[in-house]
């Protein structure tokens, strides 16, 4: 044992110490929480639940959800969802603006934040009040990088893991000086005003997205040299159709028109989960679509001889896999770098006819609100809601006569998408960066001062 110990004290670095928090400059301390300032939960009006007590215009009503309805990189909760009509009791819990909040219960268990407002707090939410020391923007960069480990190793409860006031008192903290708390606090509110602002600015493109699908797939708008198909006092020349009015050279036809579908192989030849394999042929369940994409990602393996015995549900370049049961929607299309694959029997191939549709412009169909509702108008079941291939041929398409036509539409989206794709691809490096930052900057390996 002596030995051990002695060999984790020769990897500590010059200039460095091991404490609770882990090695740290020896010029920093460590904490716990609770000497920060007092630990205090929220506490309901009484009766709990008491219906009048909630809804009304006094004072806003603070709860976990408020925790995780903010963008990721936001460290200030400035709204709730609801307002009390008073206080009811002395159990109550008002808390001040700019005071540290720490989720102790639900989903968000572990996550800190600061109060942009004066609010009333449930018992999901516990504060630090009467802060004494210490930076807050450091110390909620920290603990949020704790919420794993409060979660898994700290919290108490099977069903609903919890943290009482006294856990979160006995928290570790490592301590820097005041200057290097705030210079840390300061570099790192930098990144997450960045990841905000890009969370903000994809939002924006995807709203924007959202609005000119539901002109451009209708035909209320259309795009040159399209737009010129007019009456010759320039109106545009529309027809009424059972949704509603499209150009008169637009049709509204049943999926089934359009497109043929192919269930998986659903005989004794369907491969169970024993017989997957590391690598072969891709066996490709639900779990592995989302926004018209294929992830390779814990990708299921079938041999040849297996694919080769079953008799459907095999892919082909171009195909469209949509889901039929559970995540009913979601989708993915089959690109040339896949090559062969097999579908789970949660699945449908839907195979456009060229000739009458687009793959790219039936891919807008399926991201659009008009699918939404033809999936809700034929989902059958109501503990597990489930499509089959016949309810989804049922499905009303509207869908311009010129291909051309559709190209172009389907272009526009194709465009917007991939700018949405690189703006997420820059928040993921950008969140990548701020977790790099918080492992040098929040253990002292990186000085700023």
């Amino acid at each position: 044992m002596v030995n051990g110990l002695n060999s984790d004290l020769q990897k500590v670095p010059k200039g460095y110490k091991q404490t609770e928090v882990g090695v740290i400059p020896e010029d920093w301390e460590c904490k716990l929480l609770g000497e920060f300032g007092d630990v205090v939960r929220g506490g309901s009006p009484r009766p709990a639940g008491d219906s009048k007590y909630f809804n009304g215009n006094y004072i806003p009503w603070l709860t976990v959800a408020s925790l995780t309805n903010i963008p990721s990189g936001q460290i200030y909760v400035n709204s709730t969802a609801t307002m009390l009509t008073r206080l009811g009791s002395f159990q109550s819990r008002i808390l001040e603006r700019g005071t540290l909040i720490i989720s102790n219960s639900g989903a968000t268990l572990g996550v800190a934040k600061i109060l942009g407002i004066k609010c009333c707090a449930n018992d999901g939410v516990a504060a630090i009040i009467n802060q004494r020391v210490g930076d807050k923007i450091f110390l909620v960069q920290y603990i949020n990088t704790k919420t794993k480990e409060l979660h898994d190793e700290i919290a108490t409860g099977n069903g609903q893991p919890n943290l009482n006031t006294n856990l979160i008192r006995h928290i570790p903290i490592p301590y820097p000086p005041i200057e290097e708390q705030t210079a840390i606090a300061n570099a790192l509110s930098d990144v997450d005003a960045l990841i905000t602002s890009l969370e903000k600015l994809i939002d924006k493109k995807r709203a924007i997205k959202t609005a000119a699908m539901q002109q451009l797939l209708t035909g209320k708008k259309r795009l040159s040299p399209f737009d010129t198909l007019n009456n010759k006092d320039g109106t545009p020349r529309y027809k009424q159709t059972e949704l509603g009015e499209i150009p008169e050279d637009w049709e509204v036809s049943p999926l089934g028109d359009i497109c043929t579908f192919e269930n998986g192989d659903r005989s004794s030849n369907y491969p169970s989960p024993g017989s997957f394999v590391d690598s072969g042929i891709p066996f490709i369940n639900a779990g592995h679509v989302s926004k018209g994409k294929i992830s390779m990602k814990d990708m299921n393996y079938i041999t040849n001889k297996a694919f080769d015995k079953l008799g459907g549900g095999k892919i082909k370049i171009g195909d469209i896999l949509f889901c039929l049961r559970g995540s009913l929607g979601k989708y993915g299309i089959v690109e040339k770098d896949l090559g062969c694959g097999a579908i789970a029997s949660s699945m449908v191939i839907v195979r456009p006819k060229t000739n009458r549709v687009s793959r790219i412009f039936l891919k807008c169909y399926f991201d659009s609100s008009l699918c939404e509702k033809m999936i809700e108008l034929w989902a059958g079941g109501a503990a597990q809601p489930n499509l089959g291939a016949q309810e989804m041929a049922k499905f009303s398409v509207i869908i311009p006569k010129d291909p051309q036509e559709q190209k172009l539409i389907a272009r526009t989206f194709s465009d917007m998408d991939e700018e949405i794709d690189a703006l997420e691809q820059c928040l993921n490096k950008t969140q990548q960066i701020k977790q790099g930052m918080m492992q040098e900057l929040l253990t002292g390996r990186t000085r700023l001062l």
